[in-house]
């Protein structure tokens, strides 16, 4: 096997090996239970529509009450200015 052939394959064996990875941390980040996470989201980095904007990345300034980010079940309760219900 001269060194071409094991350069493409030793770069294929990466390849493999990373896409696997990748599959399964997508894989159980996707089963988790996620929730609407208002007040936290930086401006023009919200999720969806707000009450005031009809298309996400909207949000016109950062921590605005009724812009929100979906996030694992229970994590909003815990950040500062993070709330499940819009203001």
């Amino acid at each position: 096997m001269n060194n071409v052939n094991k350069l493409v394959l030793a770069s294929a064996m990466t390849g493999l090996i990373a896409l696997a990875g990748t599959v399964a941390s997508t894989s159980a980040v996707a089963g988790e239970a996620k929730e609407k996470c208002y007040g936290v989201a930086k401006a023009g980095k919200n999720d969806c529509a707000t009450k005031t904007t009809s298309c996400a990345g909207s949000a016109k300034e950062d921590g605005q009450k009724d812009a929100f980010i979906a996030m694992p079940k229970g994590l909003c309760d815990r950040l500062h200015g993070g709330s499940t219900e819009s203001a």
